[in-house]
């Protein structure tokens, strides 16, 4: 796996220019040559069933989605567009920090592949998912 291209600043600059990633609080926590790992602050507009007060699953989706696009743009230089995405949920997110892991699966020359996991506080498995990214 080739090195990163991006510095950990210079990725959390980056995820932060969307405003949609300034409103989901995303925070760039470590980066590794191995992977990145981002952090969500909670937000009430997560909750999806006010009774039990869990989050979305669309926001889950999400951060998989950006965390795997951010671990190739650490290496890439610049995120790339998602062209398939699978998710599977493990249970539901309670208010809180959700912790997002992400690797690169392969660098290709047309399409890449990355994974990501999500955490909570007490690092139980909430989520996790694979992207395949558009590179050409």
């Amino acid at each position: 796996m080739p090195e990163n291209k991006l510095k950990k600043d210079e990725l959390q600059e980056r995820i932060r220019q969307a405003p949609f990633h300034k409103w989901l609080n995303l925070n760039v926590k470590d980066l590794t040559e191995e992977g990145i790992v981002v952090s969500v602050g909670w937000r009430e507009e997560f909750v999806v069933n006010a009774e039990r007060g869990y989050s979305h699953g669309g926001i889950l989706a999400t951060v998989i989605d950006v965390a795997a696009d951010y671990a190739l743009a650490a290496k890439l230089g610049r995120p790339l567009p998602t062209i398939d995405m699978r998710v599977d949920y493990h249970r539901p997110a309670m208010q809180g920090e959700l912790t997002a892991k992400a690797r690169v699966i392969k660098l290709g020359g047309s399409f890449c592949t990355a994974e990501a996991e999500i955490f909570d506080g007490d690092g139980r498995l909430l989520a996790s998912g694979r992207g395949v990214y558009y590179s050409g």
